[in-house]
């Protein structure tokens, strides 16, 4: 394949999926100067003016739902009935929208005779957003809807894996009334986002996908005074305490570790599991994973299709090949015919933190066990790794696990349920896992500055 394109290798059957070239220096530099004539313009809009495009571009969006979950399936291989990202993307808008009055209201200070003090939420300028490609349709609401929404201009750089959905995105914004050049998709070759980034093309950079990328971004952004949003990896735990209700949360705790064929961020990597309850936990969540069937995301309705490419079928393989070769024991480990790509739900236990599986990212639909103690051994297992995105405690006494979530070092903890971006609230990690917020209020004001307002009235 030329340098200068780009091929979608679809991992339901190993075809050649669509190709594109990569964006010219010509395309850039016009793309840029487009964003550029476009920032005062779309901040000037007024804020009702800019919610009613985007709630508006939700629904272009959902308009487009049947190419959008094509794209999905053939991209990335989630089975078609589970492809259609758009209610949730919609839903994105709807809630950030409701909420941007007040967030993005000037906000009063103390005030002293003939003083007032405020501040406003300005916008910060062209944002480069950079989307991973395991939800990349969803994913659009906190890289596009949010910066736009705050008065921001946007190009969207997405994965080379899923460069339809990028290109329908721009289509959508545009039939929505959206003011040209305010978001533009740009299909920029690794190297040349870099290049940007590194002669400070950008106001912001916000950048969704690998702990290795977030880092080349970070890097590439190094003396520019670029802003830089990270939401990066994670190796999310669970912990159940003895007095979890284990037929109550087994199910949703399969969920968390074979949805999306565990490629998700926030997917559940380790399992920890009280001692005393660990035989009637693996019982009721091997019956639970053999409900994760696997199949042909297009004509089966599975559970589960292929994983995104070949070559990351083979690294979870290695992955749990190794922890077998290292002593863990294979309670559910089917293989399937299906192509290189396929990965059926998988449940392992005996495993422990000298094994790769529980330090190292894994994405992929392979539930890890491991027993503990107790309370305080949990804790520091779940705290013992680099990344720190969400983290989840299963018990029947509330208070004991607020306090025991206070311990755990991760972005977002839940009690009594995991792998849940709650769209209320602030989503990032800490630790490997990234840096910086999206979603809700909090993530909104992240794509703005804090611009001070010192106003004295002569007498």
């Amino acid at each position: 394949m030329s340098q200068n394109r780009f091929s979608v290798i679809s991992p339901v059957d190993g075809s050649l999926y669509l190709e594109r070239p990569f964006a010219s220096e010509a395309e850039i530099s016009t793309r840029l100067a487009a964003a550029r004539a476009a920032m005062s313009v779309w901040r000037r809009v007024p804020l009702a003016e800019r919610s009613a495009i985007l709630l508006r571009f939700g629904a272009e969006m959902r308009a487009r739902a049947a190419a959008l979950a094509e794209a999905v399936t053939w991209g990335i291989g989630r089975p078609a009935w589970q492809a259609d990202e758009t209610p949730r993307l919609a839903l994105i808008g709807e809630l950030l929208t409701a909420a941007a009055s007040g967030t993005l209201a000037d906000a009063e200070f103390e005030t002293d005779t003939g003083i007032r003090r405020f501040t406003r939420p300005v916008a910060s300028g062209l944002h480069l957003s950079i989307c991973a490609w395991n939800y990349p349709t969803a994913m659009l609401g906190y890289l596009v809807s949010q910066p736009l929404l705050a008065g921001n201009v946007v190009i969207l750089k997405h994965s080379p894996q899923v460069p339809v959905i990028a290109e329908l995105a721009e289509e959508a914004w545009l039939a929505a009334g959206g003011l040209a050049g305010a978001f533009q998709c740009l299909h920029l070759s690794h190297p040349d986002a870099e290049r940007l980034i590194a002669a400070g093309s950008f106001q912001a950079v916000n950048f969704i996908g690998s702990v290795a990328g977030g880092k080349r971004v970070h890097a590439a952004a190094g003396g520019t005074m670029t802003s830089v949003h990270l939401e990066l990896g994670g190796k999310d735990p669970t912990y159940i305490r003895a007095d979890a209700d284990i037929d109550r949360i087994v199910g949703d705790i399969a969920e968390g570790c074979f949805s999306n064929a565990g490629q998700s961020c926030c997917s559940v990597e380790r399992i920890y599991v009280d001692q005393q309850i660990e035989g009637r936990f693996t019982e009721a969540l091997l019956a639970e994973a053999a409900k994760w069937t696997i199949g042909h995301p297009v004509r089966d309705k599975a559970m589960l299709g292929p994983v995104v490419s070949a070559a990351a079928a083979g690294r979870i393989r290695g992955q749990i090949d190794a922890a077998l070769a290292a002593g863990a024991r294979g309670l559910l480990t089917p293989t399937s015919d299906l192509g290189a790509a396929y990965v059926p739900a998988t449940v392992l236990a005996g495993l422990n933190h000298r094994m790769s599986i529980m330090r190292d990212e894994l994405f992929g639909p392979v539930a890890c066990i491991q027993a503990v103690s107790g309370d305080q051994e949990a804790i520091a297992l779940m705290n013992d790794s680099s990344y720190g995105l969400a983290a989840g405690i299963w018990t029947s006494d509330i208070a004991r696990g607020i306090e025991l979530l206070d311990e755990v070092e991760a972005g977002t903890v839940y009690l009594n349920r995991c792998d849940h971006a709650d769209l209320y609230l602030p989503w990032g990690g800490v630790k490997e896992s990234g840096l910086g917020r999206t979603n809700g209020r909090v993530g909104l004001l992240e794509t703005t500055a804090a611009k001070a307002f010192h106003i004295r009235t002569l007498e």
